[in-house]
């Protein structure tokens, strides 16, 4: 089973791999920027997300083992690799497993460690849409904003919605395999896992997913990394201030 993806551009391979509830298509303005510097982007479906298959089994392990699997039908080396959030611990089990396909790392907003599971009210929110009531994004949001109050998180998540068919809404996402295996979203990387090419870790300055107490472990595993804090921006940092999201990034590259 291939991942799906939505290449943009030529030029060297650079595969981009969204977060937890989210899809390739998030991505899509960043990209084309990206495509303009001699960059093939590759819009990457995670397994369970977007327009990529469902399956029961999901972690870490598998996924990188699914961007193997994508990386190799494509004729894919000597890749660049930017993951967020659940997409960058993807990327970092890849790059550690795989160095020889990666040329370089970029992590956004997510640091080695174990996180607790917080996504609860989300998963109830989304399962409680009922798709045989509501007919418009415009109820759907509604219901949804009786468990996800935050105006922005909604819009991101609302996005899965699409047309099974004239009439009826559903979600792209497989929301009964994430609801669960949603323990998996916060693994920590292995203990051994080391990546020992370039590395770029970007952290919102609004944001608590890596921390300073972070620091030495992403150090440990990614000797040679560099931390770069985006300002005004939180979790959503590529979102919330893409122009100095892309500079760091094409500096780095």
């Amino acid at each position: 089973m291939i991942l799906y993806s939505n290449i943009i551009g030529e030029g060297k391979p650079f595969i981009i791999l969204h977060g937890f509830l989210g899809m390739g298509d998030n991505w899509k303005t960043l990209a084309k920027q990206f495509s303009e510097e001699n960059f093939e982007v590759h819009l990457v479906d995670q397994r369970n997300h977007g327009r990529s298959f469902h399956s029961n089994e999901f972690d870490y392990e598998l996924m990188a083992e699914d961007l193997k699997t994508y990386c190799k039908t494509n004729n894919l080396e000597d890749i660049v690799l930017l993951g967020h959030s659940m997409g960058g611990k993807t990327a970092m089990l890849f790059a550690a497993k795989y160095p020889e396909m990666v040329s370089k790392l970029i992590v956004a907003d997510i640091s080695p460690r174990y996180y607790p599971i917080h996504h609860d009210a989300i998963l109830e929110g989304l399962s409680s849409l009922d798709f045989s009531e509501i007919k418009t994004r415009g109820e759907a949001d509604k219901a949804l904003s009786n468990y996800v109050h935050e105006v922005g998180t909604r819009m991101f998540l609302l996005k899965n919605l699409y047309w099974v068919e004239k009439g009826q809404l559903g979600l792209r996402i497989n929301l009964d395999s994430l609801k669960e295996n949603v323990s998996e979203v916060g693994e920590a990387l292995p203990i051994h896992a080391i990546f020992e090419k370039d590395t770029l870790f970007l952290r919102g300055d609004r944001s608590e997913y890596i921390a300073e107490a972070d620091e030495a472990l992403i150090h440990r595993h990614f000797p040679n990394s560099r931390i770069i804090t985006i300002s005004n921006a939180g979790h959503w940092l590529h979102a919330e201030n893409p122009k100095e999201f892309y500079d760091a990034v094409m500096n780095f590259l």
